[in-house]
């Protein structure tokens, strides 16, 4: 298996190969927009997000900026061994539903409290979400929920030959 070969940073950019393993959670002084059938469904200042090596940053926004009808529970659910057990939500707009596009903690493992009452959403699945204005690109793979901006460099966890880093 190839080791990934870390792309150069430019000033103001970050490499996701010095965020730290297990994941770090942190707030950011950012703006998240979500637009999803015509309609925006969040516009929030209060982001939290994860980082991970290899990981583009996964946007955690609180269940209760979304708008009225936004998020509806889903079937199904996961574990993270960092993160906890998650649950689903189909994510509504414009008369478009997104089927089990966005997940929640709801009682987070130690570390990791501030995603209690937060959600992730794949990218892929909304029509538009940007950070600070910029239209962010779904991370690879379609399993991950990063987010990638021009501040974030690479190579991503997710694009082909990955799947053992």
């Amino acid at each position: 298996m190839a080791r990934p070969i870390r792309l150069p940073v430019s000033p103001g950019q970050e490499s996701v190969w010095d965020y730290p393993r297990p994941p770090r959670i942190e707030r950011v002084d950012k703006r998240v927009t979500i637009d999803l059938g015509g309609q925006r469904i969040l516009d929030t200042g209060d982001v939290v997000r994860v980082l991970e090596t290899s990981h583009p940053p996964v946007y955690y926004v609180p269940i209760a900026a979304f708008a009225d009808g936004a998020l509806v529970p889903a079937r199904g659910s996961s574990f993270c061994e960092f993160k906890g057990a998650a649950r689903y939500f189909d994510v509504v707009g414009g008369g478009l539903t997104a089927e089990g596009a966005a997940w929640n903690y709801p009682t987070p493992s130690p570390g990791y409290e501030l995603l209690r009452d937060r959600v992730a959403l794949y990218a892929g699945r909304m029509d538009r979400c940007t950070v600070d204005g910029e239209v962010v690109v779904p991370q690879p793979g379609g399993f991950y929920g990063g987010w990638i901006t021009s501040e974030i460099v690479g190579p991503f966890k997710g694009e082909p030959g990955t799947m053992g880093w």
